[in-house]
């Protein structure tokens, strides 16, 4: 039989939690379909803009022994997946500062 002061304690964290959830209501769909959004126009602009300049310097530069095309397009993707990767980040920690303390791994 589970202790008193162990049941009332499992029954306040619980409270706690239910408040806390009522006043941080949690971001709803379009707000997903947001940072979807956000995520994929952060890794789409620099890479079309490394393959714009590529294109721009194959055109000036019609000798040169490497393709300034693809080797932006590289570039211009590595650099929107850092970016991507920053805003996830970004957004992660402020999820995990929000939420309480005693949340992670409570038992139900």
């Amino acid at each position: 039989m589970t202790e008193p002061r162990d049941l009332a304690s499992r029954v306040g964290d619980k409270a706690g939690r239910k408040l806390h959830a009522r006043r941080n209501k949690s971001p709803g769909v379009w707000f997903g379909l947001g940072m979807m959004g956000i995520i994929g126009w952060s890794v789409v602009v620099p890479t079309l803009l490394g393959t714009a300049l590529g294109i721009w310097l194959d055109a000036r530069l019609p000798d040169s022994a490497h393709s300034w095309t693809l080797a932006l397009l590289v570039a211009g993707l590595v650099l929107g997946c850092a970016n991507a990767w920053h805003w996830v980040a970004k957004e992660d920690r402020r999820i995990r500062e929000d939420e309480p303390a005693d949340e992670a791994g409570a038992p139900e």
